[in-house]
């Protein structure tokens, strides 16, 4: 990435942009980079500005211990100030869990896409949370970072037989060499269940996305969102999973950010 700009922390941070139009920062969820949620830029830069980066401690971008989730609200700040100042939002997965945080902390963004951010909204899910949590935190600790990242890979349903297979993989080390990251999004994601105060104190619009052929309780949980937040709407993209089409997705985020 060629663009550069500085958090309050002076943190580094690395991002890219394209089209022009009202700005629209593009958040990626965890084990991934800013590449992971490019290939949706093209599709919307014909009616916007489109800007992606890397969040703090993955890819070109710095990281600054502690963290905290304040600290990426207020990277989302540096990068609003570098795009002129307002920005619509659009976060993937855990992503939009930390879009939503920004929105709920008053920075200036005038709208806020999700799609299918994690909150466990099963039986049992809070309780996975927490073994999640504290089998993360201490394979970090101890520098497992292949454990940890197998951790993730469990959390969020890939058969055993995937992981092992994603082991002996060419792209192991680059998921192992992101996998500190992991602590951030899983401090995004709060104690794993849906933030009711949170999102009722947000006053812009937001729209909570799910795919269809995604698992049942993931559009639940966008479902839910759309309900807590004051002026939410759900919409399902027939056909998708969690890894959505940007050219199925693209059509729904523009018509929204649009208004």
């Amino acid at each position: 990435m060629d663009k550069k700009t500085t958090s309050h922390d002076g943190t580094s941070l690395a991002y890219e942009s394209t089209g022009q139009g009202p700005a629209v920062i593009l958040v990626s969820g965890a084990m991934s980079t800013g590449a992971t949620v490019a290939p949706l830029a093209v599709p919307l830069a014909g009616g916007f500005s489109v800007v992606w980066y890397d969040r703090r401690g993955r890819g070109a971008s710095g990281d600054t211990p502690p963290y905290a989730v304040q600290r990426e609200v207020e990277d989302l700040a540096a990068l609003i100030e570098a795009a002129g100042g307002e920005a619509s939002l659009y976060g993937v997965s855990s992503g939009g869990a930390l879009a939503l945080h920004a929105a709920a902390s008053g920075l200036p963004v005038r709208r806020v896409a999700v799609y299918e951010p994690p909150f466990a909204v099963y039986e049992g899910g809070a309780k996975e949370r927490a073994e999640y949590t504290r089998g993360l935190t201490e394979a970090l600790a101890q520098g497992r970072r292949g454990d940890a990242v197998e951790l993730f890979l469990r959390l969020t349903g890939l058969a055993e037989e995937m992981i092992q297979g994603a082991r002996r993989s060419p792209m192991w080390p680059g998921m192992e060499a992101v996998a500190p990251s992991l602590a951030h999004d899983n401090a995004v994601m709060g104690d794993g269940l849906v933030p009711r105060d949170l999102l009722a104190s947000i006053t812009v619009p937001v729209l909570a996305v799910a795919g269809g052929a995604s698992p049942a309780w993931l559009r639940e949980a966008a479902q839910e969102v759309a309900e807590a937040v004051p002026e939410g709407t759900y919409r399902a993209l027939e056909g998708q999973t969690h890894m959505a089409d940007p050219n199925a997705l693209a059509p729904v985020l523009a018509e929204f950010f649009a208004q």
